[in-house]
């Protein structure tokens, strides 16, 4: 039997098993996120929430994601993944139980801070183990499945939200324990997941990373030697070599995930903003382009390069939410056609993250530098979350929007000038 590289062997069902496990990992991830619009909606008489505690609970989770990822990055790259892979959702499983429990604003905020936390370990975690894993021509496919997950979370626990809010004055409670079940089923999907070999070998560990390769993989798989490099430092991300791939990660990521959050967080607010009768349905149509974007995200990821693909859907999105905000008066099925063409795109650019982020690094900082990016583009994020609602009410949505157009520009702008093309380009060493 002839030799085959790690890179370059066939399918196996090891990488389905670990692609299924990071897909559900965003999964959980997408439905924890998606269930806060709908929630604090449906809680703010029985915890007494204001204009500040609704964007504050919307953004906790993305701020606990902002220091879950910088701080796991670091830490990944040195202690594996393997092992934080398999702790964060049997944790997410318990604190997602607490939610139902709680008595006042501040209690809800601690808690789903802790969720972000943890969510921000298992993005860099998991998009690098997957990334390590999988074969380079399966990857771009594998990694954007896991953005057709975290999509598919976030809509469907709109529509969970959307059928247990009639369930009486603690329907909200209902809502956010219902994401216990998801992490409950990812925990048990990812039990015997193999460490990464690419990282063992970075370690040193290269007996361990063959033992490995042979157990899961099978025999006649060869690890390339040059991967016996150990660990760069954290700060080699800011260094001549990689500082401008840093910047691409963290603009892009930023820019992209701010319309994003804000919008889709809040997108009953806005759209009966916007003189939408029924904002709640408007919503539910918004959150199924979603899902249907980030499918057709999966299927042109291969098909065009990475850097089109990045700076074209930065513009066609930053011209879409500019006529909603200029056109006064629009059409409410107008407005709603609109907004889900915008989720339409913005879901198929979404799969950059996954496919594009972990690309710019190579194997010895993949972690800290991934996780450095989510960090950037969660921070952003929870920012946007927490002022869109109080942009909307002291001056208007159309400002809202113009505030998430000028994101837009800006990162289309930034990658015409500096993203480099990454695809087909494999792991970097």
């Amino acid at each position: 039997m002839g030799k085959v590289f790690f890179e370059e062997m066939s399918f196996k069902p090891i990488h389905l098993r670990v692609g299924i496990g990071g897909i559900g990992g965003q999964f959980n991830d997408g439905f924890i996120l998606g269930i806060v619009g709908i929630t604090i909606a449906l809680a703010s008489a029985s915890l007494g929430l204001n204009t500040w505690w609704l964007g504050a609970i919307g953004a906790a989770s993305l701020a606990g994601l902002f220091f879950g990822s910088l701080l796991t990055g670091p830490l990944a790259d040195k202690v594996g993944r393997r092992l934080i892979y398999q702790l964060t959702m049997p944790i997410f499983c318990l604190i997602s139980i607490l939610q139902f429990f709680v008595s006042s604003p501040t209690e809800l905020f601690i808690l789903r801070l802790l969720l972000g936390l943890l969510l921000g370990a298992d993005y860099v975690v998991g998009i690098s183990l997957v990334n390590e894993i999988t074969p380079a021509r399966f990857r771009g496919r594998l990694l954007s499945g896991m953005m057709v997950g975290w999509v598919g979370g976030y809509a469907i626990a709109y529509f969970v939200g959307y059928l247990l809010a009639g369930m009486g004055e603690d329907s909200w409670r209902w809502i956010l324990l219902s994401s216990a079940f998801p992490s409950l089923v990812v925990s048990i999907l990812r039990l015997g997941t193999p460490s990464s070999p690419l990282w063992l070998m970075r370690q040193g560990k290269v007996e361990q990373a063959k033992e490995i390769v042979r157990k899961y993989f099978g025999e006649g798989i060869e690890l390339k030697q040059n991967h016996t490099t150990l660990n760069g430092s954290y700060w080699e991300l800011f260094s001549p070599r990689w500082r401008k791939n840093t910047a691409v990660g963290a603009v892009f990521y930023m820019c992209q995930v701010i319309p994003y959050f804000a919008i889709s967080t809040f997108i009953p607010i806005m759209l009966e903003s916007l003189s939408v009768e029924n904002p709640y349905t408007g919503g539910m149509v918004y959150n199924f382009f979603l899902l249907i974007g980030s499918i057709l995200g999966l299927w042109i990821i291969d098909k065009i390069s990475r850097r089109s693909f990045l700076i074209g859907s930065f513009y066609i999105l930053a011209v879409t939410l500019l006529v909603l905000g200029i056109w006064v008066g629009m059409p409410p099925f107008l407005v709603i056609v609109l907004f889900s063409f915008f989720s339409f795109v913005i879901a198929g650019a979404g799969v950059l993250e996954f496919a594009y982020t972990p690309e710019l690094f190579p194997t010895a900082l993949r972690a800290s530098g991934v996780g450095f990016v989510v960090a950037a583009s969660r921070m952003s994020a929870a920012l946007g979350t927490f002022f869109l609602p109080i942009i909307t009410e002291e001056f208007s949505a159309s400002a809202a929007l113009y505030v998430c157009v000028g994101a837009l520009l800006f990162g289309g702008i930034f990658c015409q000038i500096y993203a480099p093309e990454t695809h087909f380009k494999g792991v970097k060493k």
